[in-house]
């Protein structure tokens, strides 16, 4: 059974979501306070870890930053906070997902499920060893490395495997849309800003100068190409 952490003040919301995920199989865990809510995410016993933005002693920004530094499970961030700054800020803190209340529980339970089977189908993924090269970026896809001329580049697993699905589609056009479905999977439901956010997190590693970028161009209008 996936075990999932919801770090969430508000009780009634909290126990909605546990609920609703104990209806689709999963077992869920709540936890009220932030200090405890990351100190429980940082023992590494959990698939998915869903945490509220605004929480007592510790913010859920801070809390996702410290998980992402050591693992690369799936954070989904639930929060009244509904401006795109907030939605921007969280994703760029590492957050896999971003989801605004009032929502509905099953919509919910759809993300967690997307979520653990896009990671366990990245992790699980096994494949004969190849070097993507593209002018000074390396990628193995057996190990999961990149390098750029030669130095490691850390990316986490969604950023590596929107870097990937790139490289290994040199010189298309690709739509947001058609990115999320590729990436988050079918039954994604956040909005395109997320394949926005990554791509320029993703630049700030590899590109010599993200604000004028070699591989990943974008198209205004259409969407983003890898320069291969």
């Amino acid at each position: 059974m996936k075990r999932i952490l919801i770090i969430e003040d508000d009780l009634n919301i909290a126990e909605l979501e546990r609920d609703y995920l104990l209806l689709n199989g999963y077992d869920a865990e709540i936890v009220q306070d932030g200090i405890q809510g990351l100190k429980n995410a940082l023992t590494g016993r959990y698939d998915v870890i869903i945490v509220d933005l605004m929480l007592p002693s510790k913010d859920g920004y801070q809390i996702t930053k410290e998980i992402r530094e050591k693992y690369e499970i799936p954070v989904i961030i639930v929060s009244a906070k509904n401006e795109d700054i907030d939605k921007i800020r969280g994703l760029g803190f590492g957050a896999d997902d971003y989801l605004t209340k009032p929502f509905s529980p099953a919509e919910l339970a759809a993300r967690v499920k997307s979520h653990i089977t896009r990671y366990e189908r990245l992790k699980g993924k096994i494949v004969a060893p190849e070097v993507i090269i593209h002018r000074g970026l390396e990628i193995n896809t057996a190990s999961h490395k990149v390098f750029v001329n030669g130095k490691e580049v850390l990316l986490t697993t969604t950023e590596y495997e929107l870097l990937a699905f790139f490289a290994a589609n040199p010189n298309i056009v690709f739509s947001k849309e058609h990115i999320l479905a590729a990436i988050w999977g079918d039954t994604y439901f956040g909005d395109t800003a997320t394949v926005s956010v990554h791509i320029q997190k993703i630049r700030k590693k590899i590109e010599r100068d993200p604000s004028n970028p070699e591989y990943i161009e974008t198209l205004w209008g259409a969407g983003y190409r890898f320069n291969g």
